[in-house]
């Protein structure tokens, strides 16, 4: 029995907590792990890598717990294989690591998103590039969001920016990554990873959708193939427009943001997961003061919001773009608006993090 797990129990004896009712404090990788469980994940193939071990370690603890498979692999490239084999059964898997490590996943997710399989990949980003350090980042959203791996495909990618909401996308991530067959990536760093918060869990729940392309033997029926391998250009093109059908479907459907203040602002922030959290901090100081500031967070950053900015863009003058980079985003928010006003940038990247106060004296600087 996990430490985790004996705590709960003993404690709902004495009346404390209840995990589906009342929040408990938990460090973010650990509370996406409980909620992967919760959410009906019962495959995980791992490697170690800071800042993200704590997900493997939790685990290795619950999922024997649950009925679940872990399995530590040899290498992060047999641990995404191992996710799409699991895939094909009709399990809900998962698999996770942090910067560098899931670049040696990009071969495997592409595959994954060929055979249109659903998989939840966590990504804990780390300073780079190369193997950087372990300090927070976001500098791999270009790898996120425009495809790390080869060929037209995409997947969708969620970036939470609480501990809640760490549990809360994970279990949305297995839901989306089912309904569209797709892999679905959850793009934290390592403060969200680290930092602990109250969370409560939802209520456990199970796939809805009828799986009937698995791979679980022929049973008296015609035998399926799932495969990645055209060998006639036809073939492969009638695939590539059959996902990008899908991915166009997705885009319509699955934008997601939160917009403060976005009625009477002149300068708009733009921010996501750890970033939007001091970006907000900046915007409430700011306003304080009577200045027309206002923030939007994409939650999804693919599909992006376009629409949130394109209907932000007919009233505000111009965007500001934060983020712990060296400017990624900030190409995407200039294509969602036409490139109809100034886009401005700050970033600090290695594992640095924007302050309040550099934050706003960027935007005084712009207001200048």
């Amino acid at each position: 029995m996990s430490n985790f797990a004996s705590c709960l129990r003993q404690l709902a004896k004495l009346d404390m907590v209840n995990p589906m009712s009342k929040k408990i404090l938990m460090c973010g990788n650990e509370a996406l792990a409980e909620a992967a469980i919760i959410a009906g994940c019962r495959f995980y193939a791992g490697y170690p890598i800071t800042p993200q071990n704590e997900i493997p370690a939790y685990m290795s603890r619950r999922m024997p717990e649950a009925g679940g498979i872990f399995i530590q692999s040899e290498s992060e490239l047999a641990a995404i294989n191992m996710v799409f084999g699991a895939s094909l059964t009709g399990t809900r898997a998962m698999t996770s690591s942090s910067s560098p490590g899931i670049s040696l996943k990009q071969e495997g997710i592409s595959y994954i998103a060929a055979c249109e399989l659903p998989a939840v990949i966590v990504n804990i980003m780390r300073g780079g590039p190369g193997l950087g350090n372990i300090a927070p980042s976001q500098s791999d959203y270009f790898q996120a969001v425009k495809g790390g791996g080869h060929g037209d495909y995409h997947q969708i990618v969620i970036a939470p920016a609480s501990v809640q909401e760490m549990a809360d996308f994970t279990m949305l991530s297995f839901d989306l990554a089912d309904k569209y067959r797709m892999p679905v990536m959850i793009l934290g760093d390592g403060i969200l990873g680290q930092m602990m918060e109250p969370v409560e869990f939802k209520a456990e729940t199970k796939p809805a959708i009828k799986k009937d392309w698995i791979l679980d033997g022929c049973k008296g029926r015609k035998p399926r193939i799932i495969k990645s391998l055209f060998l006639k250009e036809t073939a492969l093109e009638g695939l590539n427009l059959k996902l990008q059908k899908r991915y166009k479907e997705i885009k319509d459907s699955e934008q997601r943001c939160e917009v403060l203040y976005g009625d009477d602002s002149d300068i708009m922030l733009v921010a996501y997961g750890t970033t939007s959290r001091i970006s907000r901090s900046a915007v409430e100081a700011l306003r304080k003061k009577g200045k027309k500031i206002g923030m939007i967070r994409p939650i999804t950053l693919w599909p992006f919001p376009e629409e949130a900015l394109k209907k932000l863009a007919k009233s505000v003058k111009s965007f500001l773009v934060v983020e712990m980079s060296c400017g990624q985003m900030i190409e995407d928010v200039k294509l969602a608006i036409d490139c109809a006003m100034p886009v401005h940038f700050y970033g600090r990247t290695g594992g640095e993090i924007p302050a309040e106060d550099e934050i706003i004296k960027k935007i005084e600087s712009i207001n200048g």
